[in-house]
């Protein structure tokens, strides 16, 4: 058996995770502040109530999409 081909280099190892860019996070901030504008009439466009609305507008800005964190 070669033992060369089934190790693992440890750069392999250690990758960092990827983690969104600052642009994300601003991009994430403005969608999150515009949603809270909306008024009643659009927010019921999209299917989402006034709680909803300010639930996920209050959201931390750390607290992203998990797609993000994959």
């Amino acid at each position: 058996m070669n033992y060369a081909s089934t190790t693992i280099s440890p750069s392999r190892l250690f990758q960092p995770r990827r983690l969104p860019g600052i642009r994300h996070y601003v991009a994430l901030l403005r969608q999150r502040r515009a949603l809270a504008r909306l008024d009643d009439r659009a927010l019921a466009d999209i299917g989402l109530t006034r709680a909803e609305a300010w639930s996920e507008a209050d959201r931390p800005l750390w607290d992203v999409p998990a797609h993000w964190l994959r």
